[in-house]
């Protein structure tokens, strides 16, 4: 008897949101939301709002901080404060 695995892909996983701080340097995406209050306040004064399209630049040489540009000019954040960010 053979066995046979059937591996199905619904649009759902597709979908799945990550955190900014999953990102590698190349990948963009859309912020959807924030997961800290406080820190959200600080993040939407520096230009990241929820539908602004960031791209991530580059990372340091141990990860952290991170380069992006978001609105136009590149921002630096720690993995911390980027792990607040959703993106789509």
């Amino acid at each position: 008897m053979e066995l046979i695995q059937i591996s199905f892909i619904f649009d759902s996983d597709l979908d799945r949101d990550m955190k900014l701080s999953q990102f590698l340097p190349g990948q963009t995406g859309i912020i959807k939301e924030f997961t800290d209050l406080e820190m959200s306040v600080k993040l939407m004064e520096m230009g990241c709002l929820p539908g602004e399209s960031i791209v991530v630049e580059r990372l340091a040489p141990l990860g952290d901080p991170m380069a992006i540009t978001v609105s136009g000019y590149q921002l630096s954040l720690r993995k911390k404060e980027a792990s607040t960010i959703i993106m789509q």
